[in-house]
């Protein structure tokens, strides 16, 4: 069955509801995952190394949950023409228990764990419907560009939440309590900026009627396995979605590790840390806008391509980094790179996908970037622990073995970036978009 929809322009108070959710979503990403509660976890919940292998290992778990479901929730998503109602309830999810963080404290490790891991899944989950949207308010010719306003918009809205923060935490010096109370004022941030997607904008693609003796699921899973089989006719797709998944690993390990990092190579206190989180998302917003226009004038491969070996640079960089000038240095590129990476991938997928079929692709594509959240971070919690249990057996102080494991794992960010970025040059960008244009209907 076809369930298309529409190729009407948006209008612009729908465009921007759509860019306002990234305004919000990215707050949480600014705090919860950068600049505030990854240090906070590894530093005060639980402490030294052993903290950045928790870390780890909770994101993966969190990651691996919606992969799991992610082609599932597109496929019911595309047939219910019910992608706000996911939307909704995801962000729901994430708004609450960003908040309930609050109630984190040191030795709660159990507790810091399960809030963390339901805002995060709710996070996430909540991006594949959020995505999925594209399509239905932009032409293909102007992906690139809305895409990338997107996303430089949520940067705006990281710089914003990290400014609000900022005052409270300066003037307390860092108190715990401000520092936890900051995990609700995001919550809020977060919910306020979501409102109006749900309000304004209009989902064009209509439910449909269930077959005889058929329920969602039962639809949903046989369009998946339709989806699954009609995916070998998009080759160059397949073939994207493996580049994505290796060079993405690079990417989640940056975002999640950025924070413990500063803190652990060169001191930075939680104020530090939000000065250069407001630093990366700056540059992260004309990195959005550059990559986003580069794309639409030159094609994804080339857009990808640059950005990704701009970050190769910067991390080969960040290990011979010696002192907190040079992390602010790298971190202002690192922002341009990243932006340009995340958006023009979310962008190529819009433009590989058949229309009726975004939900799926989609799901797809968050299925393959919850997959390498998933191996990343606890690829780099494990080498850094294990590396700082290294170091230590040669005789090392525990605070300089902590520093040498942690510098030394960040060679495998940049692994990832060359060996996807390399897969990514077999992509044949043309072949893909025709393949989506024969499969519209």
């Amino acid at each position: 069955m076809s369930n298309i929809a529409p190729q009407v322009l948006s209008t612009r108070r729908e465009r921007v509801a759509w860019y306002l959710y990234d305004f919000g979503n990215s707050a949480y990403a600014s705090v919860v995952l950068l600049a505030v509660y990854s240090a906070y976890f590894q530093k005060q919940v639980v402490g030294g190394a052993e903290g950045s292998r928790i870390w780890g290992l909770t994101i993966s778990v969190a990651m691996i949950l919606v992969a799991i479901a992610a082609p599932i929730m597109g496929a019911i998503a595309d047939y219910s023409g019910a992608k706000k109602r996911f939307l909704f309830f995801f962000t729901t999810l994430s708004v609450l228990f960003t908040a309930l963080l609050f109630f984190t404290q040191k030795g709660t490790i159990a507790l810091a764990i399960i809030f963390f891991l339901l805002a995060e899944i709710g996070y996430r989950a909540s991006q594949i419907f959020y995505d999925a949207l594209l399509p239905e308010i932009a032409a293909s010719h102007e992906m690139g560009r809305i895409a990338g306003t997107g996303w430089a918009i949520g940067s705006a809205g990281g710089i914003v939440i990290l400014l609000l923060i900022l005052p409270p935490i300066l003037i307390t010096k860092s108190s715990l309590l401000v520092v936890r109370g900051s995990l609700v004022a995001t919550a809020i941030f977060f919910a306020l900026a979501s409102i109006p997607i749900f309000l304004n904008l209009n989902e064009r693609a209509k439910p449909q009627k269930l077959p005889p003796g058929e329920n969602i699921f039962s639809v949903a899973f046989k369009q998946l396995r339709e989806t699954i089989k009609a995916a070998r006719g998009f080759n160059e797709f397949l073939k994207f979605m493996l580049a994505y998944l290796v060079y993405n690993e690079g990417v989640i390990i940056a975002l999640d590790f950025a924070a413990i990092l500063g803190a652990v190579l060169f001191g930075l206190e939680q104020t530090g840390l939000i000065i250069f989180f407001i630093l990366v998302q700056a540059t992260n917003v004309v990195g959005a806008l550059l990559f986003g226009n580069l794309q639409d004038r030159y094609g994804g491969k080339r857009s990808l391509t640059i950005s990704i070996l701009l970050m190769v640079a910067c991390i080969m960089a960040l290990y011979f980094a010696q002192n907190q000038t040079h992390f602010f240095i790298i971190g202002g590129f690192v922002g341009i790179a990243m932006a340009g990476v995340q958006s023009v991938s979310r962008a190529m997928v819009a433009t590989f996908a058949p229309q009726s079929k975004s939900g799926e692709f989609f799901g797809f594509f968050a299925l393959t970037g919850r997959t390498s959240s998933f191996i990343g971070p606890a690829v780099f919690g494990y080498l850094a622990a294990e590396l700082t249990l290294w170091y230590q057996s040669q005789g090392q102080s525990v605070a300089l073995a902590e520093q040498s494991g942690h510098r030394l794992a960040i060679l495998s960010i940049a692994a990832f970036l060359i060996v996807g970025w390399a897969l990514m040059l077999l992509v044949n960008e043309k072949k893909a978009r025709e393949a989506a244009n024969m499969n519209a209907q």
